[in-house]
């Protein structure tokens, strides 16, 4: 699949992927959120600059911060808000011809 060779999908994927993972590690996994939500959202704002990517980094530290929420895939979300449903539509380009 082509979408698995954008290394930003990949990415996403890996970080939702461990912010997900603290759910399975008992009693310790709370508190790893605590030091995994700002690492998340600096990676969110590195991975997405400007205002989306603002925004969507302090999604991203209130979901890794509130218990039970670690379940949303934020990153693959934010990928797909980007890349796919928010794409430009493709627009007409004028050529301009001189005849001599």
């Amino acid at each position: 699949m082509k979408l698995f060779r954008d290394k930003i999908f990949v990415k996403g994927l890996v970080y939702d992927l461990a912010g997900m993972a603290t759910v399975a590690i008992p009693l310790v996994g709370p508190f790893l959120d605590l030091l995994w939500a700002p690492y998340a959202a600096k990676k969110m704002s590195e991975m997405y600059p400007g205002r989306k990517g603002k925004l969507a980094s302090v999604l991203v530290f209130l979901e890794e911060i509130l218990p039970g929420t670690d379940i949303i895939p934020t990153f693959t979300l934010m990928y797909l808000y980007t890349h796919v449903w928010m794409k430009e539509p493709l627009r007409a380009q004028v050529i301009e011809v001189e005849s001599y």
